[in-house]
């Protein structure tokens, strides 16, 4: 028996041995798979990313403190949805006045802290440096999405993002998000990969990712691993409830970012006005 019980100990110790071996040498396959799917989804499709300059005027209002008034210009992500140069982009990204607002409840309408924003000027920024001026078309309010499109027909057509054929996610699932980086880093594309950590059926579907800081910009499109189109980031706030008023009725856990579907993508941008050559059809009728 004591024999037997050596060799069973001995074999069981060169089996474990090698499987652990094993599975460290497999570690950087699976590294290397992930890798391989997100270049493959980049090279595809980051061309669609675009930077929307925006122009916008704010204005602060504090109680029995007057007001004060700036301008200021700052980029957001878009994704370019039709080769006419539509882009969606987060409506957040357009008006935060609205969106500090809408977090900030209780107290009457004369006593509240305010924020105003006016958007002044947009131009969508191609890879090669072109300037596209851009307007504002339809803002969805309840999926934070806001379409702006060029003001004239475009010389040459814009890469876009099909979201006609969209994937699905599961909890726990790794999803390729693209963006586009600020000037500072060169407006370079990046690429980051996220986790689905929670996934909202009602009142309408949405994705909520991790908290883990990535380059993940609000209006960046994400891809499930096969590489279809998953949604869009954007941002979703609660009002404030309770005491407390205007910028003291803050709360940080009143804001997230989600993922909104790339069908209810399609369905709103159905919504755009004609515009352009369309447009003239349209009024010709």
């Amino acid at each position: 028996m004591k024999s037997h019980f050596s060799v069973s100990k001995s074999f069981c110790l060169k089996f474990l041995g090698s499987s652990a071996l094993a599975l460290v040498l497999a570690w950087p396959t699976f590294g290397d798979e992930l890798a391989d799917k997100g270049r493959a989804i980049f090279t595809k499709n980051h061309l669609s990313v675009v930077t929307v300059q925006l122009v916008l005027k704010s204005k602060v209002s504090v109680p029995g403190m007057g007001g004060q008034s700036n301008e200021a210009r700052q980029d957001a992500t878009g994704t370019v949805l039709d080769p006419s140069g539509l882009t969606v982009l987060s409506l957040s990204n357009t008006d935060p006045g609205q969106l500090m607002q809408s977090m900030m409840g209780g107290g009457d309408e004369d006593s509240r802290f305010k924020v105003e924003t006016e958007l002044t000027d947009i131009k969508i920024l191609l890879e090669d440096g072109t300037e596209i001026p851009a307007e504002v078309v339809l803002r969805d309010k309840d999926l934070d999405l806001a379409f702006v499109r060029p003001k004239s027909k475009v010389a040459t057509p814009l890469t876009a993002l099909d979201l006609t054929k969209p994937g699905k996610a599961e909890i726990l699932d790794e999803v390729v998000t693209l963006n586009r980086l600020g000037k500072p880093a060169g407006r370079a594309y990046s690429a980051s990969v996220e986790r689905i950590s929670a996934i909202v059926q009602k009142p309408r579907l949405f994705y909520i990712p991790d908290g883990n800081m990535t380059s993940t910009a609000l209006g960046s499109p994400a891809f499930t691993l096969d590489g279809k189109p998953l949604g869009i980031f954007v941002m979703r706030t609660t009002k404030s409830g309770g005491g407390g008023m205007g910028m003291f009725n803050f709360k940080p856990d009143n804001m997230t970012s989600i993922i909104v579907p790339a069908d209810d993508i399609v369905k709103a941008a159905k919504q755009v006005p004609a515009g352009g050559e369309e447009k003239a059809k349209d009024e010709k009728k």
